[in-house]
């Protein structure tokens, strides 16, 4: 999950390794950038980032991408009945065309997010199909709603994981 399945422009790649470099850290891909249903330019790319210090880690990240204290979400994830407490940082930069969702966890929980995520990597080809179709109607002949868009492909995705397994943002962080 060092690597990605689709291509990345040399940009978007030039950008990732001097993160990971900055962070000093290996960034783990998962989600569609690992599938068939990635949309060079319109989907983001989900990286996972597993640390002994959450708050350096995520002081760093936010230096790197100039980014505020607020956009820093906490998260809670619910993977058969363990409760792994965590973070979500958004970026975009529209210049660099670069849309990436960062997720922050402990070292101590890396086995069990990455197993949950690599459980999303290959789909039955049914779900492929409809992933496919519902991106279509998204980013390519948009008359879906963004939050018809999401509900939809997370029921999907949780189709074929387990259904029972919850992902929730917590609050805010302010400062």
């Amino acid at each position: 999950m060092e690597t990605t399945k689709n291509d990345l422009p040399p940009d978007t790649k030039q950008f990732f390794y001097k993160l990971s470099e900055y962070l000093d850290t290996k960034l783990l891909y998962y989600g569609s950038v690992q599938r068939s249903d990635y949309v060079p330019g319109k989907s983001d790319i989900d990286i996972d980032i597993f640390t002994d210090n959450p708050d350096s880690l995520i002081t760093k990240l936010q230096h790197f991408l100039h980014l505020k204290k607020k956009k820093v979400k906490k998260t809670m994830y619910i993977i058969d009945d363990k409760t792994i407490y965590g973070h979500k940082v958004k970026y975009e930069n529209k210049e660099n065309q670069i849309k990436a969702e960062f997720a922050i966890y402990s070292e101590e929980d890396k086995a069990i997010v990455i197993k949950q995520h690599q459980n999303k990597m290959v789909l039955p080809i049914y779900i492929s199909i409809l992933l496919y179709i519902l991106k279509t109607f998204y980013y390519r002949i948009p008359i879906l709603t963004k939050s018809f868009y999401i509900n939809s492909k997370n029921w999907l995705l949780d189709t074929i994981g387990n259904p029972n397994n919850k992902f929730i943002i917590l609050e805010d962080q302010q400062q």
